[in-house]
């Protein structure tokens, strides 16, 4: 389900998709951090994740529960499940993230409002593919003989890409990787990169092929709206080959055809 709010207060207009808040500003003069923050005052933000049991409905109380923010890994929110197995976020505005329950990923990709998990017990495999190949297919190496390849420093360890930074092996990707990747190319990450890294793997994972920019395009259109759901701001965000070429290696995808 695909939903988009535009709030219109003076010069500025906030807008909500289902990959993320992004304030705009009609008016040169109206300051970003200005007449789009107060937006946010006036709006009443609240996330709350209800934790149940998958068949009785019993709830999960006292479960910790972290929203994981794509765009700040490092300072989650922290939240308990009360009697009724209600996780509150005051103040917590729409973002792309995933959320964990008791230290486990259980949920992925745009949140807001209410958002149900139900689990047959706290011990349940993770739905959330966090590495790997879209979704969870192993896909192995694309080496070649005399292939050019570099490797790149993550966590510790290097993972292997070809010369222009696309994965080797698909099932080496992670969100680490992206950051690493990104790090090398000099991009700073924000929600909207992960709300299109995302978006570029489920379509993968769901058509078993890249999506195209026009693809991309139909698609943001509807979620950012037209000042940003267009393929020049695509190019924008994403000045190294666009989100068909520096998106798809961010997201562990191969090189389309008939890119060289």
């Amino acid at each position: 389900m695909k939903l988009r709010l535009d709030v219109k207060v003076g010069d500025a207009v906030y807008t909500e998709s289902m990959y993320g808040p992004y304030k705009t500003c009609t008016r040169v003069r109206a300051p970003f951090l200005g007449s789009c923050f107060n937006i946010m005052q006036r709006r009443s933000f609240m996330i709350k994740v209800q934790v149940n049991m998958k068949f009785t409905g019993e709830p999960f109380k006292r479960v910790s529960v972290a929203i994981i923010p794509d765009a700040d890994p490092l300072h989650p929110l922290q939240a308990l499940t009360d009697r009724s197995g209600v996780a509150v976020f005051k103040d917590a505005a729409p973002m792309p993230g995933k959320i964990m329950v008791d230290g486990v990923a259980r949920h992925q990709g745009y949140l807001d409002g209410e958002i149900r998990i139900e689990l047959r017990s706290l011990l349940d495999t993770s739905p959330v593919g966090e590495e790997g190949s879209p979704g969870g297919h192993t896909h192995g190496s694309t080496a070649y003989p005399g292939m050019q390849t570099r490797a790149l420093k993550v966590n510790g360890g290097e993972v292997l890409t070809d010369s222009e930074g696309y994965l080797v092996n698909l099932d080496d990707w992670s969100e680490s990787f992206v950051r690493a990747l990104a790090q090398a190319d000099g991009l700073e990450l924000t929600g909207e990169h992960w709300a299109v890294i995302r978006y570029l793997r489920d379509y993968y994972e769901l058509h078993a092929r890249q999506a195209q920019v026009r693809d991309m395009i139909q698609h943001f259109k509807e979620v950012w709206g037209v000042e940003k759901g267009n393929n020049v701001y695509l190019h924008k965000i994403f000045p190294k080959g666009g989100p068909q070429k520096q998106g798809n290696r961010l997201a562990g995808l191969l090189r389309t055809k008939g890119e060289h």
